[in-house]
């Protein structure tokens, strides 16, 4: 560990006399990328206002200036006596800013001293002790509530350099986020526990469309509470959606029947039926929320020209929302995974809000309608399908099959006035259980004409586990617990 600290200290001691955006990010095309790609990143922050940040491996302070307009107050840390020296020439006179030469896996920081960690092209550089020690040591500088953002370079190098000094560590996007997930620690005081709830992950899109470089990622986490009623045995929500719920195999076999690129229901016909009351104009901004594999944002780019961001919680949703974004190319489609109650954009950033049999995993669904009505611009449109309920008392099957999955329903009257709480107008609360009901009938249908081929391809548990599914569904459905909601909205 000490040979290949000296090796990397002797490396950026050469590669950093002049102290360069070229030699800090190894690639000769660093100011065109910067143009591009610091924007993005940026707008990916929470509201910094007032925050205390701690920035790792800052460099020459490509990110600091901007930081130190954002925040209360930036410590900026880097390895490079040279690198720190241009970085304080250049932002020193900002009376917020404090800066610091030091190897970041050896600082001696107070718990709960920062709000913020910002920190680019660093872990890479970390060896497997090194970082998972390093991640529980941020996890414990930051405040409860507060953020770490990290930026990396997963699989290969960032740059273009044939100089490259060979990290200890190129790893893979999913060894980062295991990493990140499992880490925990107890509080100073009450025994409280502590991890970290994924906020964001997404890529860069600007290496992706300027170099064809898919394998720059950047995560933003929160530190939060640990609960110990966890979710069928899972940490994180997230991990239970992607172990039990949405599997790979398991988003798969559900697309087998609702059609190529979708997991909700009636696939294609019902997202056409849907976005078509929409109006959709091309070059309109759309947010997808839950957005599964993307049938419906490929739909709504191609058919009406809009931009779309896809959000969804789930890692595999998105793994292969993205493969299919290879095939279909279209820069105007985009996914992130990301916690909806968490993320944040600025006021006004979308036209339409769109979202398919999701927001019946969260819980406070008033807060969240808040959430889109800011993100939307005046005029603009909300659009929800979504299971809900009937009044109570369930049936005890209803009840044990909510209380499993762990959803949270409401009759279609109540979730409609959230919409309306939220400060929404021109509401719309249907009930379309009967359409529901309906295409569940299709989709057995559909099933069994494909019964073998499905079998062939996925086995015939599989099969089974679908089929009965269905079945289930239309029970819950025509005893008239299970409601089926579409609503409409628009901001004023």
């Amino acid at each position: 560990m000490e040979k290949a600290r000296c090796n990397m200290t002797e490396f950026w001691k050469e590669h950093s006399k002049a102290a360069t955006v070229e030699e800090m990010m190894l690639d000769s095309r660093a100011r065109e990328l910067t143009e591009q790609e610091l924007p993005e990143i940026l707008s990916m922050l929470p509201c910094l206002a007032g925050y205390k940040v701690l920035e790792l491996g800052a460099g020459i302070g490509r990110y600091t200036s901007h930081l130190l307009t954002m925040a209360g107050h930036v410590t900026a840390v880097d390895f490079m006596d040279s690198f720190v020296e241009k970085n304080r020439q250049d932002n020193g006179h900002h009376s917020n800013a404090a800066f610091i030469q030091a190897d970041v896996t050896k600082l001696d920081i107070p718990q709960n001293s920062f709000d913020f960690i910002f920190s680019n092209w660093l872990l890479m550089y970390l060896s497997e002790e090194e970082l998972q020690s390093f991640i529980e040591k941020m996890l414990g500088w930051l405040r409860p509530g507060g953020f770490l953002f990290f930026r990396e370079s997963c699989n290969h190098r960032s740059g273009d350099s044939k100089r490259d000094f060979n990290p200890t560590c190129y790893r893979t996007e999913a060894q980062y986020s295991h990493l990140v997930s499992s880490v925990q620690m107890e509080g100073p005081e009450g025994g409280q526990t502590f991890g970290f709830d994924i906020v964001l992950k997404k890529k860069v899109q600007a290496y992706i469309e300027m170099k064809n470089n898919p394998n720059q990622l950047c995560w933003l986490l929160e530190k939060v509470r640990r609960s110990s009623n966890t979710q069928n045995g899972f940490t994180t929500f997230q991990q239970f959606l992607d172990n039990k719920q949405y599997t790979r195999r398991g988003i798969l076999r559900y697309e087998k029947i609702f059609g190529a690129g979708y997991v909700s229901t009636g696939g294609p016909s019902t997202t056409k039926e849907f976005v078509d009351l929409l109006n959709l104009k091309p070059g309109q901004k759309v947010l997808d929320v839950g957005s599964g594999i993307g049938g419906g944002d490929f739909y709504m780019a191609k058919t009406f020209g809009v931009e779309v961001l896809g959000l969804d919680l789930s890692d595999n949703m998105v793994d292969i929302a993205m493969e299919r974004a290879i095939t279909e190319k279209l820069p105007s489609v985009q996914f992130e995974v990301a916690d909806a109650t968490k993320r944040t954009f600025p006021e006004g950033s979308f036209d339409v809000i769109y979202s398919r049999d999701t927001i019946l995993h969260i819980d406070d669904k008033l807060a969240l309608f808040k959430r889109f009505h800011s993100w939307l611009k005046p005029g603009g449109q909300l659009l929800i399908s979504d299971y809900c309920c009937s009044e109570k008392p369930w049936t005890p099957v209803f009840e044990s099959y909510v209380k499993q999955r762990g959803y949270i329903l409401y009759t279609p009257s109540q979730y409609g006035k959230f919409i309306g709480d939220a400060g929404f107008c021109n509401v719309r609360a249907e009930d379309r259980t009967a359409q529901f009901i309906q295409v569940i009938k299709t989709e057995l249908h559909e099933a069994e004409a494909i019964k073998h081929e499905f079998i062939k391809e996925f086995s015939e548990e599989d099969y089974l586990a679908i089929v009965n599914g269905w079945r289930e569904k239309l029970e819950r459905s025509n005893s008239g617990n299970q409601r089926w909601g579409l609503f409409y909205a628009t901001r004023k």
